[in-house]
């Protein structure tokens, strides 16, 4: 029998990009799999085009919950599923047709691996490639996490870490994947599979676009307890610089 993988899509008002991140999900090169859609009390369509989905698909689950926000229900969503290895798709960004095949291929083969996680590449609101993904090129250490997000997208990890670490923090609103691969890192191995398996949209809307300076808040106190959980808060200690950056865009 072959092993089982969930893979977890948190929505909220995405009705412009939902049915594009599902049918990614959906064209996998590995067909055994369930994709959970948690819908954080969305407001437009997400729920209807999520459930057309579900009643097409059987591997398609769809829970329409009250508002939480995106660490509760994220925390939520992965509680709802059992399967051994679980990964996570954005609402509005897409997966590449073997990434689910290529990220587990390494789990099943290599124990000691917790995490696996993949390049991507940066697309725009119309599907439109930007470029690679600049935190790919960034090699991967425990240490080097501490400053450096590069554990981006996409990543396929073992329930069982998951657990051990004790599962997303609810603290962490605006970044919780920070501080969870944080976590991960401290306790099982992680490897880097090369290849550009994710597509991560920026769009005007995106949470990265609109709330980044509270990213970069939060990620500055996931960082700082990790210092604390890895006895170096003593060493060493965190120094932030909010960058402004100014540009010009045609209007959606």
């Amino acid at each position: 029998m072959k092993k089982f993988i969930s893979i977890i899509m948190t929505v909220y008002n995405q009705e412009r990009y939902l049915a594009p991140a599902i049918k990614s999900v959906l064209i996998q090169t590995r067909p055994e799999f369930e994709l959970l859609i948690w819908d954080d009390g969305s407001t437009d369509r997400s729920v209807e085009i999520a459930r057309n989905f579900a009643q097409i698909d059987q591997r398609v689950r769809l829970v329409a919950a009250a508002h939480l926000g995106r660490a509760r229900s994220l925390k939520a969503a992965i509680q709802q599923t059992t399967s051994p290895y679980f990964g996570l798709v954005d609402s509005d960004d897409l997966l590449a047709p073997t990434a689910l095949e290529e990220t587990f291929a390494v789990l099943d083969a290599r124990p000691e691996i917790g995490l696996v996680y993949t390049d991507y590449q940066v697309i725009d609101k119309d599907n439109q490639l930007l470029g690679y993904g600049q935190r790919s090129s960034i090699p991967y250490s425990k240490e080097r996490l501490l400053v450096d997000f590069m554990i981006f997208h996409f990543r396929l990890l073992r329930r069982e870490v998951y657990e051990q670490v004790g599962g997303i923090n609810e603290e962490f609103e605006r970044a919780q994947d920070y501080d969870l691969c944080l976590r991960l890192s401290e306790v099982t191995n992680v490897e880097h599979l090369a290849k550009p398996l994710y597509y991560y949209r920026q769009h005007s809307l995106s949470v990265s676009h609109t709330q980044r300076v509270e990213q970069i808040m939060a990620s500055q106190n996931a960082i700082n307890q990790a210092l604390q959980r890895r006895g170096l808060s003593d060493t060493y200690e965190l120094d932030v610089e909010i960058v402004g950056r100014y540009c010009l865009r045609p209007k959606e």
